[in-house]
């Protein structure tokens, strides 16, 4: 396996050691999240709105600080929690985003639809990465992302797959280029087609990477764009949870990948078994957990807001971690391929989402 690794020794020492020993590592994760944030406040106090949002900021910023320095051991535990540990937490905490009354305004017909596009999609997706010679776990990253929510789909699907962490920047960094391209791009497509505010809501919803890019893609349809593609964006979220099941019932049957020398966040390589662990990984019932939770309304209105807000600092902190661990040489081998990959897969998802609006009789 070639995900972030435990902290080595875990069971030889105490709490208090165990904790000792993971400071160091997460207060530099710390750190460049700090960073991160106040160039997205830079960004947005310069021209109005933030170009790249922290999420992608820490991990080019850790990025950049691994290749002027390699973290020695003192570092390694605190990044290796700080990239799995905090990222499925995060996961988490992203099911009080959903709820089931949100899930069912959508309408019958469009859930299904939109299920149909997301399973479509990712199938496309990754035929395509693997006809460019994608590794097979990077090329369900580009799909998983491109299909589902972009940055927070590939850092969910990367421990369910053992995705090695310089696949995970790798995805991450290509797709949140193109996602701003998306954004900026979208609504001209949207007016060229005569599309209304719902039918480019909709549009949006299918084909955007996260919420906030959405919100900005449908803003200059109207709020009856805004709204729609706010929707149908959560419902494709929603589909995070089964398509991470499905991929832990594949897990076990992918080959497995070579450790690069020197990464300091994968570790050693373990063989992946099949038990109830990998079947459903805690987080996913976690996910499903807090989902029910908020439907069900066991969960305090005021309480949602906060708890997306800790998500996304955790999502960040973690993308730090898994920035501090990449071999950019790495990521520069594969660009050319992955970029190919992330823009023909979300050309398909276009199509395929034009056409469902197309059904629907949306357009």
């Amino acid at each position: 396996m070639t995900t972030v690794a435990e902290p080595q020794n875990a069971a030889s020492i105490g709490p208090s050691d165990r904790l000792i020993k993971l400071l160091p590592g997460i207060g530099l994760c710390l750190v460049v999240t700090g960073m991160a944030y106040a160039l997205e406040a830079g960004e947005r106090a310069m021209a109005g709105k933030a170009w790249l949002e922290a999420l992608v900021l820490a991990i080019l910023i850790g990025t950049a600080i691994r290749s002027l320095w390699i973290p020695d051991d003192t570092w390694h535990d605190g990044i290796a929690f700080s990239a799995k540990y905090l990222l499925e937490v995060a996961v988490v905490l992203l099911g009080a985003s959903v709820s089931a009354a949100t899930i069912l305004a959508a309408g019958v017909p469009l859930l299904v639809g939109i299920a149909g596009v997301v399973g479509s999609a990712i199938l496309l997706s990754f035929g395509i990465g693997r006809l460019l010679r994608l590794p097979t776990r990077m090329a369900l990253l580009v799909a998983c992302g491109n299909s589902i929510c972009g940055n927070s789909a590939i850092a969910a699907v990367a421990p369910v797959i053992d995705a090695d962490s310089d696949d995970v920047a790798a995805s991450i960094a290509f797709t949140a280029v193109l996602g701003v391209i998306v954004v900026l791009g979208l609504p001209l497509l949207g007016i060229a087609l005569g599309m209304n505010g719902i039918a480019f809501g909709a549009l949006a919803g299918l084909t955007v990477y996260a919420v906030p890019q959405v919100i900005a893609a449908a803003s200059p349809l109207g709020a009856a764009a805004v709204q729609m593609g706010t929707l149908v964006k959560l419902v494709r979220v929603l589909m995070l949870g089964p398509v991470c099941l499905v991929l832990s019932l594949i897990a076990p049957r992918l080959a497995p990948q070579e450790v690069p020398a020197g990464d300091v966040v994968a570790g050693t390589a373990r063989a992946k078994t099949f038990d109830l662990a990998h079947l459903i990984p805690w987080f996913i019932i976690g996910f499903l957990v807090m989902v029910a939770c908020r439907s069900m309304g066991l969960m305090p209105t005021a309480a949602i807001a906060p708890i997306s807000r800790v998500a996304t600092l955790l999502t960040v902190v973690s993308m730090a971690a898994l920035g501090l661990g990449v071999d950019v040489r790495t990521v520069a081998k594969a660009g050319g391929r992955v970029t190919a990959a992330v823009i023909l897969s979300l050309l398909g998802l276009g199509a395929i989402s034009l056409t469902l609006l197309a059904l629907l009789h949306i357009v």
